[in-house]
Protein backbone atom coordinates (compact mmCIF):
# COMPACT_ATOMS: atom_id res chain seq x y z
CA UNK A 1 0.00 0.00 0.00
CA UNK A 2 1.27 3.19 -1.16
CA UNK A 3 1.54 6.00 1.37
CA UNK A 4 0.17 9.44 0.23
CA UNK A 5 2.54 12.16 0.41
CA UNK A 6 1.06 15.20 1.42
CA UNK A 7 2.77 18.81 -0.28
CA UNK A 8 3.12 21.38 2.32
CA UNK A 9 4.27 24.40 0.39
CA UNK A 10 2.16 27.41 -0.50
CA UNK A 11 3.46 28.19 -3.42
CA UNK A 12 2.40 25.09 -5.27
CA UNK A 13 -0.76 25.86 -6.69
CA UNK A 14 0.14 28.93 -8.35
CA UNK A 15 3.28 26.88 -10.26
CA UNK A 16 1.41 26.65 -13.50
CA UNK A 17 0.17 30.25 -13.80
CA UNK A 18 2.76 32.92 -14.92
CA UNK A 19 0.56 35.95 -15.79
CA UNK A 20 1.72 38.46 -18.51
CA UNK A 21 0.49 42.37 -18.80
CA UNK A 22 -3.26 41.32 -18.77
CA UNK A 23 -2.74 39.00 -16.10
CA UNK A 24 -1.29 41.70 -14.13
CA UNK A 25 -4.04 44.40 -14.87
CA UNK A 26 -6.69 41.37 -14.02
CA UNK A 27 -4.88 40.41 -10.72
CA UNK A 28 -4.71 44.59 -9.65
CA UNK A 29 -8.44 44.13 -10.42
CA UNK A 30 -9.43 41.41 -8.05
CA UNK A 31 -7.23 43.14 -5.67
CA UNK A 32 -9.01 46.25 -5.75
CA UNK A 33 -12.36 43.79 -5.14
CA UNK A 34 -10.47 42.66 -1.97
CA UNK A 35 -10.06 45.86 -0.72
CA UNK A 36 -13.71 46.89 -1.23
CA UNK A 37 -14.51 43.16 0.50
CA UNK A 38 -12.16 44.67 3.90
CA UNK A 39 -14.05 48.02 3.62
CA UNK A 40 -17.47 46.70 4.32
CA UNK A 41 -15.97 43.78 6.77
CA UNK A 42 -14.42 47.18 8.54
CA UNK A 43 -17.54 49.24 8.49
CA UNK A 44 -19.61 45.96 10.07
CA UNK A 45 -16.90 45.66 12.70
CA UNK A 46 -16.88 49.40 13.29
CA UNK A 47 -20.67 49.37 13.88
CA UNK A 48 -20.85 46.40 16.14
CA UNK A 49 -17.39 47.27 18.24
CA UNK A 50 -15.42 50.31 16.87
CA UNK A 51 -12.39 49.41 20.22
CA UNK A 52 -12.10 45.64 18.08
CA UNK A 53 -12.06 47.03 14.82
CA UNK A 54 -9.74 48.99 15.76
CA UNK A 55 -7.61 46.87 17.82
CA UNK A 56 -7.82 43.97 15.84
CA UNK A 57 -9.71 44.86 12.18
CA UNK A 58 -6.73 44.85 10.19
CA UNK A 59 -5.80 40.63 10.98
CA UNK A 60 -9.26 40.37 9.21
CA UNK A 61 -8.93 42.98 6.50
CA UNK A 62 -5.95 43.00 5.26
CA UNK A 63 -5.28 38.96 4.37
CA UNK A 64 -9.19 39.03 3.15
CA UNK A 65 -8.12 41.62 0.12
CA UNK A 66 -6.14 39.27 -1.31
CA UNK A 67 -8.10 36.43 -1.24
CA UNK A 68 -9.95 37.21 -4.66
CA UNK A 69 -6.28 37.50 -6.64
CA UNK A 70 -4.85 34.53 -4.92
CA UNK A 71 -8.23 32.35 -5.60
CA UNK A 72 -8.24 33.48 -8.77
CA UNK A 73 -4.49 32.70 -9.48
CA UNK A 74 -4.94 28.99 -8.39
CA UNK A 75 -7.96 28.82 -10.73
CA UNK A 76 -5.62 30.05 -13.56
CA UNK A 77 -3.00 27.61 -12.29
CA UNK A 78 -5.48 24.43 -12.11
CA UNK A 79 -6.21 25.37 -16.02
CA UNK A 80 -2.91 24.88 -16.99
CA UNK A 81 -1.86 22.07 -14.70
CA UNK A 82 -2.61 19.24 -17.14
CA UNK A 83 -0.55 21.10 -20.34
CA UNK A 84 2.14 23.35 -18.59
CA UNK A 85 5.57 22.45 -17.03
CA UNK A 86 5.36 23.52 -13.59
CA UNK A 87 7.38 27.37 -13.17
CA UNK A 88 8.08 27.46 -9.37
CA UNK A 89 7.55 30.47 -7.48
CA UNK A 90 10.30 30.07 -4.81
CA UNK A 91 13.86 28.58 -6.16
CA UNK A 92 17.57 28.74 -4.59
CA UNK A 93 19.22 29.66 -7.46
CA UNK A 94 22.47 31.18 -5.28
CA UNK A 95 25.49 30.11 -7.42
CA UNK A 96 28.84 29.83 -5.41
CA UNK A 97 27.44 31.97 -2.27
CA UNK A 98 25.98 30.00 0.96
CA UNK A 99 22.17 31.27 1.35
CA UNK A 100 22.74 32.45 4.66
CA UNK A 101 25.10 35.05 3.43
CA UNK A 102 22.80 36.05 0.75
CA UNK A 103 20.66 36.81 3.04
CA UNK A 104 22.43 38.22 5.49
CA UNK A 105 23.82 40.70 2.52
CA UNK A 106 20.07 41.62 1.03
CA UNK A 107 19.33 42.76 4.55
CA UNK A 108 22.35 44.75 4.71
CA UNK A 109 21.65 46.32 1.81
CA UNK A 110 18.16 46.67 2.66
CA UNK A 111 19.47 48.99 5.58
CA UNK A 112 21.32 50.80 3.60
CA UNK A 113 18.70 51.33 1.03
CA UNK A 114 16.35 52.80 3.74
CA UNK A 115 19.06 55.38 4.92
CA UNK A 116 19.27 56.47 1.13
CA UNK A 117 15.94 56.91 0.88
CA UNK A 118 14.99 59.21 3.75
CA UNK A 119 16.42 62.08 1.88
CA UNK A 120 13.85 60.96 -0.76
CA UNK A 121 11.19 60.78 1.56
CA UNK A 122 11.97 64.06 3.26
CA UNK A 123 11.77 66.10 0.03
CA UNK A 124 8.56 64.67 -0.63
CA UNK A 125 7.37 65.97 2.65
CA UNK A 126 8.53 69.17 2.01
CA UNK A 127 6.85 69.90 -1.10
CA UNK A 128 3.80 68.35 0.54
CA UNK A 129 3.91 71.21 2.75
CA UNK A 130 4.28 73.83 0.00
CA UNK A 131 -0.27 72.51 -0.51
CA UNK A 132 -2.84 73.00 1.98
CA UNK A 133 -4.79 70.07 0.47
CA UNK A 134 -1.69 67.55 0.28
CA UNK A 135 -0.54 69.05 4.00
CA UNK A 136 -4.45 67.23 5.36
CA UNK A 137 -3.88 64.19 2.95
CA UNK A 138 -0.48 63.82 4.79
CA UNK A 139 -1.81 64.02 8.40
CA UNK A 140 -4.90 61.84 7.50
CA UNK A 141 -2.75 58.96 5.94
CA UNK A 142 0.01 59.47 8.92
CA UNK A 143 -3.39 59.26 11.04
CA UNK A 144 -4.51 56.23 9.32
CA UNK A 145 -1.04 54.81 9.71
CA UNK A 146 -1.27 55.18 13.43
CA UNK A 147 -4.79 53.65 13.92
CA UNK A 148 -3.62 50.26 11.82
CA UNK A 149 -0.69 49.60 14.14
CA UNK A 150 -2.57 50.92 17.60
CA UNK A 151 -3.25 47.79 18.66
CA UNK A 152 -1.53 45.37 20.46
CA UNK A 153 2.61 44.97 19.68
CA UNK A 154 1.49 41.37 18.73
CA UNK A 155 -1.30 41.94 16.33
CA UNK A 156 1.09 44.89 14.50
CA UNK A 157 3.52 42.53 14.15
CA UNK A 158 1.39 39.96 12.92
CA UNK A 159 -0.32 41.97 10.11
CA UNK A 160 2.86 44.11 9.28
CA UNK A 161 5.77 41.73 9.65
CA UNK A 162 4.18 38.68 8.85
CA UNK A 163 1.26 38.90 6.74
CA UNK A 164 2.25 41.89 4.39
CA UNK A 165 5.71 40.14 2.91
CA UNK A 166 4.13 36.91 2.76
CA UNK A 167 1.11 38.20 0.53
CA UNK A 168 2.80 41.29 -0.84
CA UNK A 169 5.77 39.06 -2.01
CA UNK A 170 3.30 36.32 -3.28
CA UNK A 171 1.87 38.99 -5.35
CA UNK A 172 4.17 41.57 -6.53
CA UNK A 173 7.76 39.04 -7.10
CA UNK A 174 5.69 35.61 -7.27
CA UNK A 175 3.25 36.14 -9.46
CA UNK A 176 4.05 39.71 -11.29
CA UNK A 177 7.75 39.47 -11.80
CA UNK A 178 7.87 35.85 -12.15
CA UNK A 179 4.85 36.26 -14.90
CA UNK A 180 6.50 39.08 -16.74
CA UNK A 181 10.43 37.14 -17.02
CA UNK A 182 8.79 34.03 -17.80
CA UNK A 183 6.60 35.76 -20.78
CA UNK A 184 10.43 37.36 -22.19
CA UNK A 185 10.25 40.78 -21.37
CA UNK A 186 13.55 42.12 -20.56
CA UNK A 187 14.37 42.10 -16.96
CA UNK A 188 15.28 46.00 -15.90
CA UNK A 189 11.29 46.35 -17.84
CA UNK A 190 10.01 43.40 -15.32
CA UNK A 191 11.45 44.38 -12.26
CA UNK A 192 10.56 48.14 -12.62
CA UNK A 193 6.60 47.16 -13.58
CA UNK A 194 6.93 44.80 -10.88
CA UNK A 195 8.46 47.49 -8.34
CA UNK A 196 5.66 49.85 -10.00
CA UNK A 197 2.79 47.63 -9.13
CA UNK A 198 4.32 47.19 -4.91
CA UNK A 199 4.35 50.65 -5.16
CA UNK A 200 0.75 51.52 -6.18
CA UNK A 201 -0.82 48.82 -3.74
CA UNK A 202 0.91 51.02 -1.09
CA UNK A 203 -1.82 53.79 -2.29
CA UNK A 204 -0.06 56.94 -1.42
CA UNK A 205 2.91 58.94 -2.46
CA UNK A 206 4.82 59.01 0.59
CA UNK A 207 4.68 55.00 0.67
CA UNK A 208 4.81 54.22 -3.00
CA UNK A 209 7.88 56.11 -3.60
CA UNK A 210 10.32 54.52 -1.17
CA UNK A 211 8.35 50.90 -2.38
CA UNK A 212 8.85 51.67 -5.67
CA UNK A 213 12.57 52.16 -4.60
CA UNK A 214 12.72 49.05 -2.40
CA UNK A 215 10.35 47.08 -4.72
CA UNK A 216 13.18 47.28 -7.49
CA UNK A 217 16.00 45.85 -4.76
CA UNK A 218 13.75 42.98 -4.16
CA UNK A 219 13.13 42.66 -7.98
CA UNK A 220 16.71 42.59 -8.61
CA UNK A 221 17.03 39.79 -6.11
CA UNK A 222 14.29 37.88 -6.79
CA UNK A 223 15.64 38.04 -10.37
CA UNK A 224 19.01 36.72 -9.85
CA UNK A 225 18.20 34.00 -6.91
CA UNK A 226 14.33 33.22 -8.10
CA UNK A 227 13.89 32.97 -3.85
CA UNK A 228 10.83 34.19 -2.82
CA UNK A 229 11.82 33.51 0.69
CA UNK A 230 14.72 35.55 0.67
CA UNK A 231 12.59 38.50 -0.58
CA UNK A 232 9.91 37.75 2.03
CA UNK A 233 12.74 37.75 4.72
CA UNK A 234 13.99 41.39 3.73
CA UNK A 235 10.42 42.62 4.20
CA UNK A 236 10.03 40.92 6.80
CA UNK A 237 12.90 42.79 8.80
CA UNK A 238 12.24 45.75 6.98
CA UNK A 239 8.78 46.12 8.37
CA UNK A 240 9.75 44.72 11.95
CA UNK A 241 12.18 47.67 12.17
CA UNK A 242 9.44 50.25 11.37
CA UNK A 243 6.95 48.66 13.59
CA UNK A 244 9.82 48.34 16.65
CA UNK A 245 10.69 52.10 16.06
CA UNK A 246 6.67 52.94 15.93
CA UNK A 247 6.19 51.49 19.89
CA UNK A 248 9.59 53.11 21.40
CA UNK A 249 8.88 56.39 22.92
CA UNK A 250 11.86 58.44 22.23
CA UNK A 251 12.15 57.33 17.99
CA UNK A 252 8.15 56.99 17.36
CA UNK A 253 8.06 60.65 17.09
CA UNK A 254 11.07 60.20 14.27
CA UNK A 255 9.60 60.38 10.76
CA UNK A 256 13.24 61.43 9.03
CA UNK A 257 16.24 60.78 10.11
CA UNK A 258 17.47 64.09 8.23
CA UNK A 259 15.97 66.20 11.20
CA UNK A 260 18.16 64.89 14.04
CA UNK A 261 21.01 63.85 12.57
CA UNK A 262 23.48 66.87 12.25
CA UNK A 263 23.99 67.53 8.52
CA UNK A 264 27.84 65.76 8.56
CA UNK A 265 27.36 62.82 10.02
CA UNK A 266 23.94 62.44 8.24
CA UNK A 267 25.69 62.63 4.82
CA UNK A 268 29.11 60.47 6.07
CA UNK A 269 25.81 57.68 6.21
CA UNK A 270 24.30 58.48 3.80
CA UNK A 271 27.60 57.90 1.24
CA UNK A 272 28.69 54.76 3.19
CA UNK A 273 24.81 53.74 2.81
CA UNK A 274 25.43 54.35 -0.93
CA UNK A 275 28.90 52.06 -1.49
CA UNK A 276 27.74 49.44 0.94
CA UNK A 277 24.74 48.99 -1.30
CA UNK A 278 26.26 49.09 -4.68
CA UNK A 279 28.76 46.31 -3.11
CA UNK A 280 25.57 44.08 -2.02
CA UNK A 281 24.50 44.55 -5.44
CA UNK A 282 27.46 44.04 -7.29
CA UNK A 283 27.54 40.53 -5.00
CA UNK A 284 24.26 39.40 -6.55
CA UNK A 285 25.33 40.29 -10.39
CA UNK A 286 27.81 37.34 -10.21
CA UNK A 287 25.05 34.76 -9.65
CA UNK A 288 24.50 33.07 -13.03
CA UNK A 289 21.25 34.22 -14.38
CA UNK A 290 17.80 31.75 -14.12
CA UNK A 291 16.11 30.99 -17.56
CA UNK A 292 13.85 34.00 -17.80
CA UNK A 293 11.18 32.65 -20.57
CA UNK A 294 9.73 29.23 -21.14
CA UNK A 295 7.75 28.03 -24.56
CA UNK A 296 4.58 29.39 -25.50
CA UNK A 297 3.46 25.93 -24.41
CA UNK A 298 4.34 25.84 -20.66
CA UNK A 299 2.66 29.17 -20.41
CA UNK A 300 -0.84 27.94 -21.33
CA UNK A 301 -3.24 29.70 -22.86
CA UNK A 302 -4.43 32.72 -20.30
CA UNK A 303 -3.32 36.14 -20.44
Amino acid sequence: MHRIEKNYNIFDGYAFYAPGVGGMFALLGWLFVGMLLGIVVETVMQFFSPEFALRYGMLITYPLQFMPPMIWASSKSRQNALSSAPMPLNQSNFGNYNGWLLGGLALVGMVALSFIIDIISYGIYRLTLMSELMTSFYNLIMNLMKDLTGGPLWASLLSVSIMAPLFEEWLCRGEILRGLLRRGMRPFWAIIISALFFAVIHGNPWQAVPALLIGCLMGYIYYKTGSLWLTMLIHFVNNTIAVIISNIDSLKDIEYWYNVIPAGPYWTYFAASAVILAAVILVFSRIPNLPTSTSSNAEGTNP
